[in-house]
């Protein structure tokens, strides 16, 4: 019977490793595709327009489906088929680009078909992310979760660093149809290899169908939220990705503003300055793909968003001190790779700890009601802090954006939730952030 077992462990642990490589590959494969179209389209509609607000619009498009269905995908990952579920997406996604091919073989371009194809590219994807990301755990066995979110972290880094210069390159040396037509090729790919992918290797359920499989959606996403609030510290982590995700906004629309504006830096060098927090991901996902499992991943994080918020507010420390462009320049590629490492050390353990933790009934749920509560703080955090720049000195922004930051931390991640979470340690001890 134990040789049975033994037989049994090992071709789960053989799949697993051949799921650990294929999601990695499927995820670099889609990002990259997504990464490469949303930046050539938009150079596209900027060539087409010379319109600023067009492209706002695109933008638009592309961030408002993924934030209203973030929910609704969720849900449905926890009551369907996720693998059928993560293919029908990629399908859509594909359809939807040899859609506007099509289109624009019979009529040529246009801004509606591309606004169009961008909300539905988004719609799509969305399903297929928030899915993929409840299903890490089904796919991979408990002691490699750690490193699979490294490898997706590490594809995510990648796309963001290559999908411009791809996109860049194929707009300028190729057409559009030849363009779009890579962009069918990628999602086909990552459909035949995902289609070979068992998301229910590991499963504590009798079926793909959640025990509420009458209830209707809003009943079913209420009891998403209550399962939230009666987890004390998964509600924690959720808030505090909110927060960091509104004052991440002050980084994205400080950086540009600091970099190009106050100091003059030239905009090449600002292109260099922004990847490096890409480089800096890449580093980080690196080192916890072969770094053995953080033992206490949430008192990790919380002194993680500490050390990322005096980060955000050494973003103004050149404008206080006097710095030479040159000076400046190196202080910031510096500091933008520790502002990358440091955001993977805060997110990979904190996705294992969701991967383990939460109930894999309600798992699509929440990675559902995360994302698109974070997503909702960006918009609305990029516009306030673009009225703070123009109104306040910038460097009193980052500085007070850091301190609202550690405030912020330091009473959500206080000692008596670490406490909840890690009954069995003492709070205090230098060796709390030790690993297994």
């Amino acid at each position: 019977m134990n040789g049975v077992r033994n037989v049994d462990i090992a071709q789960k642990r053989k799949h697993a490793t051949y799921h650990l490589y294929t999601f990695t590959v499927s995820k670099l494969i889609s990002t990259f595709g997504s990464s490469v179209y949303a930046f050539g389209i938009s150079l596209f509609v900027l060539s087409l327009t010379g319109s600023a607000a067009s492209f706002a619009v695109n933008l638009i498009c592309s961030i408002l489906p993924r934030t209203l269905l973030a929910p609704v995908a969720g849900f449905a990952a926890d009551r369907y088929s996720k693998k059928i579920i993560v293919i029908l997406a990629q399908v859509a996604s594909m359809a939807s680009v040899s859609g506007l091919l099509l289109y624009s073989l019979i009529a040529g371009l246009s801004l509606p078909s591309i606004y169009i194809t961008t909300a539905l590219v988004a719609a799509s994807s969305q399903f297929a992310s928030v899915t993929f990301s409840s299903s890490i755990a089904n796919l991979i066995d408990p002691d490699r979760i750690q490193r699979a979110m490294a490898y997706n972290q590490s594809a995510v880094s990648l796309a963001s660093i290559g999908g411009p210069v791809i996109g860049g390159m194929l707009f300028g040396f190729v057409s559009m149809e030849v363009f779009l037509l890579i962009q069918v090729t990628a999602y086909l790919t990552a459909v035949l290899l995902e289609s070979t992918m068992n998301f229910r290797l590991f499963t504590n359920r009798d079926s793909e169908v959640a025990p509420e499989d009458q209830e209707r959606m809003l009943s079913s996403l209420k009891k998403g939220r209550v399962y939230l609030r009666n987890n004390r510290v998964i509600s924690v982590i959720v808030s505090s990705a909110i927060g960091i995700n509104f004052f991440f906004s002050a980084l994205q629309v400080g950086l540009a503003f600091i970099v190009v504006e106050e100091l003059a830096i030239p905009s090449e060098h600002y292109g260099f300055i922004e990847a490096m927090i890409f480089v800096g991901m890449l580093a980080a996902s690196v080192y916890f793909s072969i770094r053995k499992e953080v033992q206490y991943p949430l008192l990790f994080s919380k002194w993680g968003i500490l050390i990322l918020a005096v980060q955000l507010g050494g973003i103004g420390l050149p404008l206080v001190f006097d710095m030479s462009q040159w000076a400046a320049t190196s202080y910031f590629l510096i500091l933008m790779f520790c502002f990358g490492f440091t955001n993977v050390c805060i997110n990979t353990p904190i996705g294992v700890m969701l991967q383990k933790d939460v109930d894999e009934a309600y798992r699509g749920r929440i990675f559902g009601l995360l994302e698109s509560m974070a997503m909702a703080m960006m918009p609305l955090g990029m516009l306030i802090f673009g009225l703070l720049f123009d109104a306040v000195p910038a460097q009193r922004v980052t500085g007070s954006s850091a301190i609202c930051l550690i405030v912020l931390v330091c009473y959500l991640m206080r000692p008596s939730v670490i406490r909840e979470a890690y009954p069995e340690k003492k709070v205090g001890l230098r060796k709390e952030v030790g690993v297994r």
